[in-house]
């Protein structure tokens, strides 16, 4: 079981959030909701999550396939439900930005599988009702 302990460190709403392993993330509430901009918002941290979570996937798919990865970019925009509490991700897209010697077709195979099979923070967001769309861009292209 993994442990996580958050510790209110700045104003009302600022909170460090340390892993299992030490490692600290700093969140905040907006200024318009009483925040002080101390960190990030939490369900900015869930779409950063879902970047990370399809970025390993993706390197270590291509990494298998022998494809040299030299640069990779995320555009990651979210839509939350309107007028609703809470108010979830609606619609995510995300954008695959990857340089370097690979194939276009194995890097958009490396993303669908991720998207549709390994990430496991995409499939939180899908079962809570959120819509993911992707593209990919292979050298610009």
């Amino acid at each position: 079981m993994i442990k996580i302990e958050l510790e209110r460190v700045s104003g009302d709403y600022g909170f460090a959030a340390k892993d299992a392993y030490g490692h600290t993330v700093y969140t905040d509430s907006s200024p318009e909701s009483g925040g002080t901009n101390f960190g990030v918002r939490p369900m900015q941290l869930l779409l950063m999550g879902l970047g990370s979570c399809s970025g390993i996937d993706i390197v270590s798919i291509l990494k298998k396939q022998r494809q040299t990865v030299e640069g990779f970019t995320m555009k990651i925009e979210g839509e939350r439900e309107p007028g609703k509490e809470p108010s979830i991700w609606q619609d995510v897209t995300i954008v695959f930005e990857l340089t370097g010697d690979i194939d276009p077709d194995k890097a958009r195979k490396a993303c669908e599988l991720s998207m549709n099979k390994y990430c496991s923070v995409a499939e939180t967001l899908r079962r809570g009702g959120s819509n993911l769309k992707w593209d990919v861009k292979v050298n610009g292209k």
